[in-house]
């Protein structure tokens, strides 16, 4: 299947952007008015761009139905402050409620059920329930478009975090475990990051790994390694060493591998290196890869 976005309606366009860009962070903007009037709302088109300077962006798109423009953003026109106030499990049902199309002048805060609590550098008051709460001075607003769902690029600088002590780890690092952080989906779906949706993998910032392109051509064309796994082996950063290969080979399970022969062969040492990926040892699959051409 292939779209041409300008073959369909704004709302068909959107069911499939959003569906497909996801999972996204949610921004729940606390703004306020000219008049003092107070206003908290959901964004899902919202990330971070720069950390020095500190900036995050979100979008208050228009309105698909009739394109005109929601609360938030004539807020931060007239009052140039926003709190983004980063959304957990805990919270998730109210920061959804806070999403309703109240009338202007209504207070989300009041209808969500969420605690308001003072900002100290700018007037939106920031959400007591949030783990993180960023207070932000808005430094542009790009607009991308006049019609329905155009979005508005809302350019905040960080000026204040405020963390809860709860959520840090023993180093003062925010634990991802603890935040238990929701996202934004296609139609009414969120997701959780939270127990078996999370894992690790190893970035490879400060060293080289030796790539894909270096494994053995029967590794690169196995049936039985996946793309993951074959990405895992490419990101270690040396090939094994003589030394490592004959240590290897001595493993019982590979020595009766290694009995076998063509793509029998081929198969026993790919399980076994599928099967020591998946128990955390990179360097023992990478040498056990390695063996039919030793």
């Amino acid at each position: 299947m292939t779209v041409d976005p300008s073959s369909l309606s704004t709302q068909q366009v959107q069911a499939f952007l959003q569906s497909a860009v996801a999972p996204r962070p949610i921004a729940l903007a606390s703004t306020i008015n000219a008049a003092g009037e107070v206003n908290l709302s959901p964004f899902s088109f919202f990330n971070l761009f720069s950390a020095n300077p500190p900036i995050v962006i979100f979008s208050p798109a228009r309105r698909v139905t009739n394109g005109t423009t929601k609360h938030t953003l004539e807020n931060v026109k007239e009052i140039p402050e926003v709190v983004i106030n980063i959304v957990n499990y805990t919270m998730v049902e109210q920061m959804s409620l806070s999403s309703t199309e109240y009338d202007k002048g209504v207070n989300e805060f009041i209808k969500s059920g969420l605690t308001p609590l003072p900002s100290e550098k700018i007037r939106p008051p920031r959400v007591a329930e949030s783990p993180v709460s960023l207070e932000c001075t808005v430094e542009q607003i790009i607009p991308l478009g006049d019609g329905p769902g155009a979005g508005n690029l809302v350019v905040a600088k960080v000026q204040l975090l405020h963390i809860q002590d709860a959520y840090l780890n023993p180093s003062g690092q925010l634990d991802t475990e603890k935040l238990d952080l929701v996202a934004r989906m296609g139609a009414n779906w969120y997701c959780r990051a939270s127990g078996e949706a999370l894992f690790e993998i190893p970035k490879p910032l400060t060293t080289k790994g030796i790539g894909v392109d270096q494994l053995p051509e029967t590794v690169r064309r196995s049936t039985v390694l996946t793309g993951n796994q074959l990405g895992r082996l490419g990101n270690l950063e040396k090939l094994p060493s003589s030394e490592e290969l004959e240590q290897t080979a001595k493993l019982p399970e590979v020595a009766a591998a290694l009995t076998l022969e063509g793509d029998a062969q081929a198969s026993a040492l790919h399980q076994l290196a599928a099967k020591y990926l998946e128990s955390g040892q990179a360097a023992t699959a990478l040498a056990v890869v390695f063996q039919s051409r030793h």
